[in-house]
């Protein structure tokens, strides 16, 4: 019994870690030249990542609870970027721990990825569509967002495929991206994080 105590608190420990440096890192955004200016790139998915494959799913998932936690009194979004983020990152994690804490092993770390990557892409439309983009509306036009689109790709007539054309295969990219650096990395900070260094 200590020792599962033991565990459980180290677990809360490193997952709280984990969210504050998921946080940081939310911080260190950047636009990319094919999206629209008001549309970030950040790695912040990352920690949230490597705890779900090496502490669990729920962990990964308390990671982006945490760092949108951490984020809310800084939102210049009336905090629905914060939500969007957090179900965005949590439809990321939370199948590719799933399938790795299945299948524990390289091939199941990157069916994992690839598959969580895919459901946060999937799910990006929905909630940009109806939660995200109405409330940004408020304080900028649809039709100024739409133009911001079309300034890359003229032949965007309304939000719907401005999301599927653009933001989905963002979304996709930007899980994948986090899988590339989690791969690097991984195998050399997973003990750390086990406590078994």
């Amino acid at each position: 019994m200590p020792t599962t105590k033991k565990l459980d608190i180290r677990k809360l420990a490193v997952t709280a870690i984990m969210g504050a440096v998921a946080a940081l890192l939310m911080f260190i955004s950047f636009s990319v030249p094919i999206m629209p200016s008001f549309i970030k790139l950040d790695f912040s998915e990352l920690p949230a990542l490597v705890a779900s494959f090496s502490l669990g799913p729920l962990s990964g998932v308390a990671v982006c609870f945490i760092k949108n936690l951490v984020n809310l009194p800084f939102s210049t979004t009336s905090c629905v970027g914060e939500l969007s983020n957090f179900l965005l990152g949590a439809a990321f994690v939370l199948p590719a721990g799933l399938i790795y804490k299945k299948l524990n092993n390289r091939k199941g770390a990157v069916i994992g990825s690839f598959a969580g990557a895919a459901v946060m892409g999937l799910i990006s439309l929905p909630v940009n569509y109806f939660i995200t983009y109405p409330v940004y509306m408020v304080f900028m036009p649809e039709e100024a967002i739409i133009n911001a689109y079309q300034l890359i790709n003229p032949a965007v007539e309304n939000l719907f495929q401005a999301l599927l054309w653009f933001n989905a295969p963002f979304t996709f990219v930007k899980g994948l991206c986090s899988v590339a650096i989690t791969f690097v990395i991984y195998k050399k900070i997973s003990p750390i994080l086990k406590g078994k260094a």
